[in-house]
């Protein structure tokens, strides 16, 4: 097995690349490219593979959402509908989203230790606990750093990002995400805001001056660090001026797709995120906020879910029909789920043990279910796992991701300070994985 490594020089280069031309240092690193590691036999190894993280920022309840409990002790006001897979049912919050669960895979029992959003959010998104010596790097980090992308435009992008937006780690900030916003609006920092001739003696006479002022006085090869920034201005300057910058503007598309989407930023940015995979982003992560109901969780949660059941049904059904749902993975979850009983404010505290995931597309298993929890009668509040059937953790869940998008959980990487670190030390969950 081929060992894919980060080593200085790397992260002395992308912080060089950072100070003196911002974002673009986003498009990747200058010095090499890794090819993904397939673990599968029959992967489709033409086509890469790209993951979309629908980000439910705040806390989703699943008892609202995908395990719903109606009539059980403190299910609340939810009911059940039956969906697109036979003997599965969901909330009745996602009448839409209901007719593409014959495509996903719900896990019910995903435990966890973290009950702070920041740490959790951590969690979630890198697979590990948050350790104070390191800044562990998020999926979509990683999948860019294993694989190549023929994309001018970043590789790694945010829309609407959220309070914890997925960050490189010590990969580097080269693999942070590319943040944008409501995709009617204009992208930032990519548009020239002063004439041609103006712009090319910024590029000819200051930017000299400024790394030259930069280098005195540092341990730094000037050369070297000149050519670096040639580089990585070559390519802000083809991503400003590339056509698949066209993918974030939604405004193309038939009002017919846009209605199927939902008129809301995070419809707007579910659309954009189908478009950049198809151009050739490798991650997109969507972030819709609204799920933090301690008050009032049964409207916070249905309004919420309003919003995300159009966009999310509209979403798969867009990769399907394109035929980039088998390369595309498509996550759906926040940071942990809410408590069996609702409290005196009518609202749902934090709840990490036992919530749901769900996932499609991509080597995912589709129409399953795995795991069960209880909120009946014989639910004990201090010993929760007990009401948890299969359960499984949050590394496990990573690991089943990294193993649907081709590359091996036990790949290692080595950190700055020369520590060897796997990609997820989990066990990928089987039951919801393509033979």
């Amino acid at each position: 097995m081929t060992k894919a490594y980060c080593n200085t020089w790397d992260h002395l280069s992308r912080r060089t690349l950072l100070r003196a031309a911002g974002g673009a240092a986003f498009l990747g690193p200058v010095a090499r490219s890794l090819t993904a590691q397939h673990e599968q036999g029959d992967v489709d190894r033409g086509r890469p593979r790209s993951v979309i993280l629908l980000w439910l920022d705040g806390g989703p309840s699943q008892w609202e959402t995908f395990d719903p409990q109606p009539g059980s002790r403190s299910g609340g006001s939810v009911g059940r509908i039956r969906t697109s897979a036979a003997g599965i049912e969901i909330a009745d919050t996602l009448p839409r989203l209901a007719t593409q669960i014959h495509r996903t895979a719900i896990i019910r029992s995903v435990t966890g230790k973290e009950g702070d959003h920041e740490r959790a959010t951590h969690n979630i998104k890198t697979g590990y606990r948050p350790d104070p010596t390191l800044v562990h790097p998020s999926l979509g980090a990683i999948l860019c750093h294993q694989s190549d992308s023929g994309a001018d435009i970043p590789r790694h992008v945010s829309i609407l990002p959220g309070r914890f937006p997925a960050r490189g780690g010590y990969l580097g900030a080269s693999y942070d995400a590319f943040k944008v916003y409501d995709p009617a609006g204009r992208i930032p920092d990519v548009s020239k805001r002063v004439s041609d001739d103006r712009y090319a003696r910024r590029m000819d006479d200051l930017l000299g001056t400024v790394e030259t002022s930069f280098a005195r006085g540092r341990l730094v090869d000037l050369d070297r660090t000149r050519t670096l920034h040639a580089v990585t201005i070559r390519a802000a300057e083809a991503m400003m001026s590339s056509e698949q910058l066209d993918a974030f503007d939604v405004s193309r598309e038939p009002a017919g797709v846009l209605d199927s989407f939902g008129h809301s930023p995070f419809g707007r940015g579910c659309l954009a995120a189908a478009r950049l995979i198809e151009v050739g982003v490798r991650c997109v992560e969507v972030t819709l906020g609204g799920w933090d109901s301690h008050i009032n969780n049964h409207s916070l949660q249905s309004a919420a879910c309003h919003t995300l059941d159009s966009a999310a049904e509209a979403l798969i059904a867009r990769l399907d029909e394109r035929d980039l749902l088998r390369t595309t993975l498509v996550v759906c979850g926040g940071e942990f789920g809410r408590t069996p009983r609702i409290n005196a404010a009518e609202g749902r505290d934090h709840w990490p043990h036992g919530f749901s995931i769900l996932l499609a597309g991509c080597g995912v298993r589709g129409g399953v279910v795995h795991g069960a929890t209880s909120i009946n009668a014989d639910f004990d509040p201090n010993h929760p796992s007990a009401s948890v059937r299969d359960p499984v953790t949050i590394a496990d869940v990573h690991a089943t991701m990294l193993r649907a998008l081709g590359l091996r959980p036990s790949t290692q990487l080595q950190t700055p300070v020369g520590r060897p670190m796997a990609l997820s030390e989990g066990t990928p969950i089987e039951t919801v994985l393509d033979a």
